[in-house]
């Protein structure tokens, strides 16, 4: 107890004035004219679940007011403000996030005042596969005498990968345009795929090789001439000879 005793009114005056100093301090902060700043501040989602994916539109950016003495505001600096969101534990379906402020990094003596959006939905879905076939947009037409023959892709199907629900109307991905005007012999090119999806994508292929035939156009078959047959009347008249 002595000892105890011994060590707090030991150097009494030096802390005496340590505490004095703290007080003025936080007096002046407190006292401080106050300000307003706005940031945009980066939204982070951390620790999605594995075979899992986020199937709608989230905001990676949210706009904050952020209010309090000028000189903490000076000490802020964008980089070093983030909302950071754990979904390490979410199941697959649609969760509401809300109070995102209290998920803001600040000092302490700062407040928010506002913060927009202010809640997010966050829709989770299962990563699901499919194979589908390519289909083969080809324009224009060969050099005039010439046709198209046999038009091949290699690969002639692909991986699709991404949002369960989004993948079950996926029944097909197309080639880019492959241009046919004045052609007059076959060729073989690569062109990229095209898939407009929003949460489905290639798991690997993206581009496939077309393969098209060019062939002339064989001229139309000429009916061979029959025998003309005998007039009726000649018969007749030999007939009557005899």
């Amino acid at each position: 107890m002595n000892r105890i005793f011994k060590m707090l009114t030991e150097n009494w005056t030096l802390k005496l004035l340590s505490l004095a100093f703290a007080l003025i301090l936080w007096m002046f902060i407190m006292g401080e004219r106050r300000q307003e700043v706005g940031y945009l501040v980066p939204l982070e989602l951390q620790n999605i679940p594995p075979g899992l994916m986020i199937a709608n539109e989230v905001p990676s950016l949210v706009d904050v007011r952020i209010s309090g003495p000028r000189t903490l505001l000076m000490k802020v600096s964008p980089n070093d403000i983030s909302i950071a969101v754990d979904l390490s534990d979410l199941k697959p379906g649609l969760t509401t996030f809300k109070r995102l402020e209290e998920r803001l990094n600040l000092p302490s003596g700062l407040r928010v005042t506002r913060l927009s959006p202010s809640f997010i939905d966050l829709k989770l879905e299962r990563i699901k596969q499919k194979r589908v076939p390519v289909k083969i947009t080809l324009v224009g037409e060969p050099l005039a005498g010439y046709q198209v023959g046999r038009v091949s892709a290699v690969p002639a199907r692909v991986v699709v990968e991404g949002a369960e629900s989004e993948l079950k109307s996926v029944n097909e991905v197309t080639t880019d345009p492959v241009d046919l005007n004045g052609v007059k012999e076959g060729f073989s090119l690569i062109v990229p795929l095209v898939h407009p999806g929003t949460y489905t994508y290639f798991k690997d292929e993206k581009t496939t090789e077309v393969q098209v035939e060019i062939q002339p156009v064989e001229p139309p078959a000429v009916p061979a001439e029959k025998n003309p047959q005998r007039p009726t009347t000649e018969a007749n008249s030999e007939g009557d000879k005899s």
